[in-house]
């Protein structure tokens, strides 16, 4: 998104909405992580996973216009929606949200503002050039970044 605008996402439980900006070119993106790793580094669907959401996320800025040095992060998400769970492999919102974490810092992007993890899904909304990031989780408790 270029400008004035609003990006959206909706049903986050496991999956981590990312939004990468650059206020000063009012360059904005979202990606809906829904796994943290890709089961191949060529995907037709970049966006589902962190380790090549955040490349494709980078990629589409810069095409875009946007600074790297510039770049800022806000994400929300990663929730455990089967409560008390311990196998490793249904544990998948706390996986996507250090696979975002690390493809973030592995970039040196500064992440300035977080909601993850609980057991709540969330929707949410960023706006542009405020670079808010509004959070409601399902019970309707609402967050701003």
């Amino acid at each position: 998104m270029r400008g004035p605008g609003r990006l959206v996402t909706a049903g986050l439980g496991s999956c981590v909405g990312v939004v990468i900006y650059d206020a000063e070119a009012r360059l904005a993106g979202l990606a809906h992580v829904m796994l943290p790793g890709s089961p191949s580094p060529v995907t037709n669907v970049p966006q589902k996973y962190a380790d090549t959401a955040i490349d494709w996320l980078v990629r589409e800025m810069m095409r875009a216009g946007a600074s790297r040095l510039r770049l800022r992060a806000k994400y929300a998400g990663g929730a455990q929606m089967f409560q008390g769970v311990k196998m490793e492999a249904l544990r998948i919102g706390e996986r996507n949200v250090q696979a975002v974490q690390k493809e973030l810092a592995d970039r040196g992007i500064l992440v300035e503002g977080t909601d993850v993890g609980g057991h709540q899904g969330r929707t949410v909304w960023f706006e542009m050039p405020s670079c808010l990031l509004t959070v409601r989780t399902a019970r309707g408790d609402m967050r701003m970044l």
